[in-house]
């Protein structure tokens, strides 16, 4: 059987997003690392801090790492994580807020009995913090994007993805008491060898 060139569909970038550098009211980049950890840094020069922003919905983006090409997530206790799939968990709320700074909310977590949504947030110090703590009219919240390009994405998939629970591989903030998940497992904490 034989099928003319207009039958076949060639894959072609269809979402015009940004390339961009978040930039937190409190002086910090966000950045996410080649191991997917995710952090801060004053320096405007990392590569490591531009994100790719991919519109999936009416104000609704994916926030990408240019670098490492992982996707940001928020999982069900308000921690940041990266995913190497496109997951509900990595779909954020952009909100341009009142002194035109823009918040990103996470569109599948929000407080059970108040509703406020969960935010991504960078403290005084540079320090990630849980989306559940993190209050839309703090400075914590609040993000200039500065744009170093437009360019093209192929729109993410959800079709792609299994019934499985979402798990965070990793945690933002680990503490000494606090068990690890590796692989969606939770893990004991480690006692000391003294």
């Amino acid at each position: 059987m034989f099928f003319s060139a207009q039958f076949y569909v060639i894959f072609q970038p269809q979402l015009k997003g940004i390339v961009t550098r978040l930039f937190s009211q409190h002086g910090f980049y966000l950045q996410m690392l080649p191991d997917g950890s995710i952090g801060s840094t004053k320096d405007e020069g990392s590569s490591f801090s531009q994100f790719n922003l991919i519109p999936v919905g009416l104000r609704i983006v994916a926030i990408q790492g240019t670098k490492t090409g992982l996707y940001l997530a928020m999982n069900g206790e308000g921690y940041l994580y990266t995913s190497e799939n496109f997951t509900p968990e990595c779909k954020f709320k952009e909100s341009v807020f009142e002194n035109y700074y823009v918040t990103y909310s996470s569109m599948l977590y929000r407080q059970t009995q108040s509703g406020r949504s969960w935010y991504i947030g960078i403290n005084r110090d540079g320090q990630i913090m849980k989306g559940n703590r993190v209050k839309k009219t703090k400075g914590a919240a609040h993000f200039v994007p500065k744009v170093i390009e437009v360019a093209m994405y192929k729109e993410p998939s959800l079709h792609e993805l299994t019934t499985e629970p979402v798990s965070p591989p990793r945690k933002t903030v680990r503490t000494s008491d606090s068990p690890t998940q590796k692989n969606g497992q939770k893990e004991a904490p480690r006692a000391d060898a003294s």
